[in-house]
């Protein structure tokens, strides 16, 4: 499996989102995407997006879970497990995932982040047509972007149901820019 991140934190205004308390940006801390994708050989070839903080936003790492708890919400997701079916017919989404020279480049309201996409995830977008986004709450202070993370890194990471549990996630129609 090969795992590709990078940091990816583009903050906009808060004005004009959703009612009730706005995603406090500064908040965000660094905020990184991961593609992967699981093992065709073991019949799970599945692409995943995995957008996270390290924890290490303006106000400490509560803040973070706080701030990235309503990204959640104003994604569109629910946290307590579930999937969001974003490719369904006639379903809606904020979230927008493009291909783009082997990128992958994730928006939501108000941030928007991109990693180089592995072959095998890109091989596996081309099957699917979509990926499995999961935006965690939890911060992952171990994977800074720009440094490798191992595979045991990361399924110490998602392999937990705690993490899991406080993220949102969903299955999303891939596009490609023309």
């Amino acid at each position: 499996m090969t795992l590709a991140h990078s940091a990816g934190h583009s903050a906009g205004n808060s004005a004009g989102h959703s009612a009730g308390n706005p995603v406090q940006r500064g908040h965000l801390g660094t905020v990184s995407l991961l593609a992967w994708a699981g093992d065709p050989a073991a019949g799970h070839d599945t692409p995943y997006l995995l957008l996270y903080s390290l924890g290490d936003g303006s106000a400490g790492p509560e803040a973070t879970v706080a701030a990235m708890a309503r990204l959640i919400t104003e994604a569109g997701l629910r946290t307590g497990g579930g999937l969001t079916d974003a490719t369904a017919p006639g379903a809606t989404s904020p979230l927008r995932l493009l291909i783009e020279g082997g990128y992958a480049v994730l928006n939501l309201p108000g941030v928007s982040a991109q990693c180089a996409a592995p072959p095998e995830w890109l091989a596996a977008v081309a099957v699917r047509g979509h990926a499995h986004v999961i935006i965690g709450s939890l911060p992952w202070p171990q994977a800074v972007p720009g440094y490798p993370v191992s595979e045991e890194a990361l399924h110490s990471y998602v392999g937990q149901e705690d993490i899991l549990l406080a993220a949102g996630h969903a299955l999303v129609p891939v596009g490609r820019l023309r």
